[in-house]
């Protein structure tokens, strides 16, 4: 079997370069233009046919093997975050205000490294690999409702040809270098959003008793639906059901007309899931009236569960085994309450969802993802892309 780590390592320059690049110049969600750009260019010189313009800012490249076989998509995000970065790195972001702050500026670089792997072995590939450089992971939708998975999905990119299975990859700094994680089944969590309007009536702080106070009847809403999690889930089924912010209200002594809230669900199961909303409904629209006021709920879900197909991931573990002949592979009920788009395509496709550890204390790249000071030990970066072309071959062989 070919040596992917060796491979990889002998790449590091050019995988560091590009990350360090793309860290440099961050861009939001469907406002990854430059980096777009760099990403086909790269492509292309490997001489792949390589379309741009997917879901805006999407990039998706094709390579064919010699041989018949199935087609694997490989996924990359490629968006950064609204965070001011105080890494003090001497790459750290030149753009205030935007930060790579979860590790897609790694992600890219990998997916770029990876294509060159393997497209140096297309003789010997049975199938086709799609890589897709997918735009707006982090929250971010169109006019549509679509994040960037969702968007490219509704733009035909599992077609033409037609995805059989599908990979993606997350460098982790919650977990040090050398950790993987590679289960079956859930690993992070489907996300809802919620707005809660709450409408009351105004009036003088003062007098209160002419006035239909919204803030009262909003911090009920808050202290009630703790309920939800605690007392109608089953203990042994994960769920999260946070109230992020509250706005109401701009002077001391004035009742406001309305309070709105904002927050978030978190679930694995679709009856737990269902458990949640059902009551989250119920609570937010009874305690209002309750209160004197009414609610209006605004409720838009964001992914559904990472899922992994037992076949694939058991192939990505078999890879993992090659290659990192001494590492203990995390493959039990790791889950995380955090949330990915790429959910959207394992609804659609079998595939595998797994995190590289990155995180190194003794250098101080411990912060977790969404921190202003995260960064990652760039020695994951190799074992990242010698996983996942190893992982692609497997599958494919």
């Amino acid at each position: 079997m070919t040596d992917f780590l060796a491979k990889a390592q002998e790449l590091f320059n050019y995988t560091q370069t590009l990350r360090r690049d793309f860290h440099m110049h961050p861009e939001l969600g469907f406002e990854e233009i430059r980096t777009a750009g760099i990403v086909a260019k790269e492509l292309r010189e490997l001489g792949l046919e390589t379309a741009t313009g997917i879901a805006k800012t999407g990039v998706v490249a094709l390579l064919e093997g010699a041989k018949p076989g199935p087609v694997l998509l490989l996924r990359f995000d490629t968006d950064a975050l609204p965070i001011e970065e105080e890494t003090g790195a001497e790459y750290a972001s030149t753009i205030s205000g935007k930060m790579h702050a979860c590790g897609h500026d790694g992600h890219v670089a990998v997916g770029l490294t990876v294509a060159k792997m393997l497209n140096e072995m297309r003789d010997d590939l049975a199938g086709s690999v799609k890589f897709v450089f997918q735009p707006a992971e982090e929250g971010v939708v169109n006019q549509e409702g679509r994040s960037g998975a969702g968007q490219m999905i509704h733009e035909g990119v599992l077609e033409n040809p037609k995805v059989n299975q599908a990979l993606a990859l997350h460098l982790w700094n919650s977990k040090p270098l050398g950790w993987l994680g590679i289960g079956t089944g859930p690993m992070m969590a489907g996300a809802e959003y919620f707005k809660i309007t709450v409408y009351g009536k105004g009036g003088h702080g003062a007098m209160p008793q002419v006035s239909v106070d919204p803030i009262l009847a909003a911090s009920e809403i808050v202290s009630a639906l703790q309920s939800v999690v605690a007392r109608n889930v089953d203990p042994l089924k994960p769920a999260v059901l946070t109230v992020a912010s509250i706005k109401g209200g701009e002077a001391f002594n004035v009742i406001p007309p309305k309070v709105e809230l904002t927050g978030t669900i978190r679930t694995f199961e679709p009856e737990v899931r269902q458990i949640v909303l059902e009551r989250f409904e119920t609570i937010v629209l009874n305690m209002a009236k309750a209160m004197g006021c009414t609610a209006e709920i605004n409720l838009k879900q964001i992914s559904p569960a990472v899922i992994n197909a037992s076949e694939i991931a058991e192939k990505v573990r078999i890879a993992t085994g090659h290659i990192f002949p001494e590492t203990m592979i995390d493959e039990g009920n790791y889950l995380t309450m955090g949330a990915e788009d790429m959910a959207f395509m394992l609804e659609k496709v079998p595939g595998c969802y797994f995190f590289v550890g990155s995180a190194n204390t003794e250098k101080g790249l411990d912060y977790d993802h969404h921190h202003p000071k995260f960064d990652i030990d760039e020695d994951a970066l190799p074992r990242a892309a010698a996983l996942m072309a190893a992982a692609a071959v497997e599958i494919l062989k």
